[in-house]
This record gives C-alpha cells, sequence and structure tokens, in this order.
C-alpha cells in the first residue's frame, strides 16, 4: 500500500525498478515531458537548472507522456537517445506514464491530489490550446505537457506551475531558490 509519495514505485527509461524514495530529502521538479511538443526546448533549461542546482539538492524527474497529442511516441530507447543527443539531459528520466485519465500513474494522481490548481501568470496558454483546437483539460488535471511539480524536501509538493511557466520565470525560479534554502 502506498502511503507517501516515496513508496511510489517508477522504472527508469532504462527499465530499471526505482522509487521517489531515492530522492528523499532532495527538492523534486517533477516535469511530464514530451519529445515533439512546441514546449520541447524547455530540455535545455532543465537540464540547465539541475547542473546549477544539483549539488544544493534539486533534482529534475521527466516523467515522458504520449497523452496531449501523440507528442511522446517513442520507445524509452527512443526517448532517451532524442534527450540525451538534442539537449544533453542527465537528469534522471522515467518510463512513459500516463498524468490523466483513468490510467493516471499514483504518483500523479498525487501530486494533483496535493496541488489541484497550477499557478500560471494569466490564460493565455489554455487560449493558445483553443486557438490550435485543442480542447483544454479541466483545471483539475495537467494541461499540457511541460507541466510543474515543486516537491520539498520532506515530500511535500508545494508548488505546481503551468507549462508555460519556464525555469527561468521569477515565480518557479523563487520557488525553486524558498525550497533549497530552506
Amino acid at each position: 500500500m502506498i502511503q507517501t509519495m516515496y513508496d511510489i514505485p517508477v522504472r527508469t527509461l532504462q527499465g530499471t525498478p526505482a522509487a521517489l524514495r531515492d530522492y528523499a530529502g532532495k527538492v523534486l521538479l517533477v516535469v511530464n515531458v514530451a519529445s515533439q511538443c512546441g514546449l520541447t526546448p524547455q530540455y535545455e533549461s532543465l537540464e540547465r537548472l539541475f547542473q546549477r542546482e544539483r549539488e544544493r539538492g534539486l533534482v529534475v524527474l521527466g516523467f515522458p507522456c504520449n497523452q496531449f497529442g501523440a507528442q511522446e511516441p517513442g520507445t524509452s530507447d527512443e526517448i532517451a537517445t532524442f534527450c540525451s543527443t538534442n539537449y544533453g539531459v542527465t537528469f534522471p528520466m522515467f518510463e512513459k506514464i500516463d498524468v490523466n485519465g483513468p490510467s493516471r500513474h499514483e504518483l500523479y494522481r498525487l501530486l494533483l491530489e496535493a496541488q489541484p490548481a497550477a499557478q500560471q501568470k494569466d490564460t493565455v496558454f489554455r487560449e493558445a490550446l483553443v486557438k490550435f483546437g485543442v480542447t483544454p483539460e479541466p483545471p483539475d488535471n495537467v494541461a499540457w505537457n511541460f507541466e510543474k511539480f515543486l516537491i520539498s524536501r520532506d515530500g511535500r509538493v508545494v508548488g505546481r506551475f503551468a507549462p508555460d511557466i519556464t525555469v527561468d520565470d521569477p515565480l518557479l525560479r523563487e520557488a525553486i531558490e524558498r525550497e533549497l534554502a530552506a
């Protein structure tokens, strides 16, 4: 029985069993990612953030998801190759999961229960989805690829950020800094 986020089983892109317990005591930035999305270039800034702050205890965790526009159709090997070749990704990446719907991964069930609404600068991102013919997800679901959840060193979900809030945005940058300083 899963009692905390740290008890949730996951699998690395290489298929190795893992658990979030492996990152207990760290500040975590959990991101659902995709290789064929307009937001895919965020991999670069996520990697820079990981390299810059890892010694202070920050870990970026990438969870590929194919639920938004089928923008992550690849196999685990293809995803790993794409991320390392195109963006030099070294932060931990995990097997593809569902973040919404009936097959939602347990991790995302807990994340969404803890933070039912994402912080966003405005409604521009949701409006852009509509312009592209996409019906936006309800606010209590993950909106799109590259939504971010911030987890404190003691395993509390302390923030949720809309996909268009990048790691350079003051809203996210300040939240990360608060957690690293705690």
